[in-house]
């Protein structure tokens, strides 16, 4: 007997079909004799629906009042999923992230979690019921709801299955698997069988859509046995491991995030510790940081350029704004019209090359090249939003037409 953990994402319960469906994908694992627990998302749009309520009655409303209203939406569908299971005859019991002893952070909308208490779901699947989680969410040392951020189910999935020393946990979605690139924009984009925790949290963090990167960093630390499955056909899908059988490819895939904006300090003194004054501030007010260029000082001044989440935009120039007269720049340039488009692989880190085809499938496609940022695995490039799809299309081209 094992123990496998279930998520599945908010298309994949968005009605009661759907549900039904989800419900004996369940059935099935729970009937082969394994234990289960089970993740939920909220269903369907259910939380921008949510957040269009709230921006009616308050659009400057505090994180803490909106973390108690989107944490709803992932009760209503473990409750509804319960129901699906109670009506096939199966013993099952939801339960939020207080009933299950879930500690996280106090940074509301984007809290960590800290903890699991055992005891809960251990006594549930003790009497061979499956246990069904919301996800997304978790308790405050305060007593007060928190929710996890983008992604944050796939990040509870993953904590409950290391929590637990889970045999597998299966991540499904509207998809079947991880593919080269997002197949809606490249007809062309191949499936992996199976991609390595470095190459998938690169993937993740720079804008692939089928895994949130602090879930991926979670199966990593912990050597969690991960997949990546469709909820809507029953075939294999994409495994997520330490080390694959095959290099296939120099590169395992194309990403690209056009949620992310540009923003340009100009004219700093060229002074030490200056880039550190501008990011501990940042980093203070949980404004995350990704890529970073400085310019080579002259006539005593410099420019850091470096970008962020669009969310955090307007935040971060009110913030450097009142701190002009501290960090002694000129004035601020900003830029939400850009997307960043990214080559990853663990074949970059032997194969000479990699960098300049990538610039050459961007030069034959006649797109230029604004910044550019790398890692041992990575290569990203950011340039004109309008351009990111076209960018996307070139460089797997060029990648992946032998294969």
């Amino acid at each position: 007997m094992s123990l496998i953990v279930q998520k599945f994402g908010g298309s994949s319960v968005k009605d009661a079909a759907h549900i039904r469906n989800v419900a004996g994908i369940i059935a099935d694992t729970y009937r082969q004799g394994n234990d289960v627990i089970v993740v939920l998302s909220a269903q369907g749009d259910t939380t921008d629906d949510l957040i269009a309520k709230a921006e009616e009655i308050n659009p400057k409303a505090s994180k803490r009042e909106m973390d108690m209203l989107l944490s709803t939406g992932e009760q209503i569908s473990v409750a509804l999923c319960a129901m699906a299971l109670e009506g096939m005859g199966l013993p099952c019991v939801s339960l939020n992230a207080g009933q299950v002893g879930i500690h996280s952070t106090s940074d509301h909308s984007d809290a960590r979690i800290k903890k699991i208490d055992p005891e809960r779901i251990q006594t549930e699947l003790d009497q061979h019921r499956i246990v069904i989680v919301t996800g997304f969410q978790g308790l405050a040392r305060t007593g007060d709801v928190t929710t996890l951020g983008r992604g944050g189910s796939d990040t509870s999935a993953v904590a409950l299955a290391a929590a637990f020393h889970a045999d597998l946990c299966q991540i499904y979605t509207d998809v079947d698997g991880v593919y080269t690139t997002d197949p809606r924009i490249v007809s062309s984009a191949q499936k992996l069988d199976e991609i390595t925790y470095d190459e998938m949290l690169e993937l993740a963090s720079q804008g692939a859509g089928v895994l949130h990167n602090r879930s991926v960093e979670l199966a990593k630390k912990f050597k969690v046995n991960m997949e990546v499955v469709s909820s809507l056909e029953r075939k294999p899908g994409t495994k997520v491991k330490e080390v694959t059988k095959v290099e296939k490819t120099n590169i395992a895939g194309v990403a690209k995030d056009t949620s992310i904006a540009r923003v340009a300090l100009i004219g700093l003194q060229h002074n030490p510790g200056v880039a550190f004054q501008v990011f501990d501030l940042l980093g203070k007010h949980n404004i995350n940081v990704d890529v970073i260029l400085q310019s080579i000082g002259r006539d005593a001044t410099k420019d850091i350029t470096f970008t962020i989440h669009k969310k955090d935009l307007e935040d971060a120039e009110e913030l450097l704004n009142a701190n002009k007269e501290v960090l002694k720049f000129d004035h601020i340039e900003a830029d939400e019209h850009i997307g960043k488009v990214s080559i990853v692989g663990i074949g970059l880190m032997s194969h000479c090359g990699m960098a300049a085809k990538m610039f050459e499938a961007l030069y034959e496609a006649g797109i230029n090249i604004q910044m550019i940022n790398t890692s041992e695995i990575r290569v990203s490039v950011l340039l004109d939003e309008e351009d990111v799809n076209r960018a996307v299309k070139a460089i797997h081209d060029k990648f992946f037409d032998v294969i």
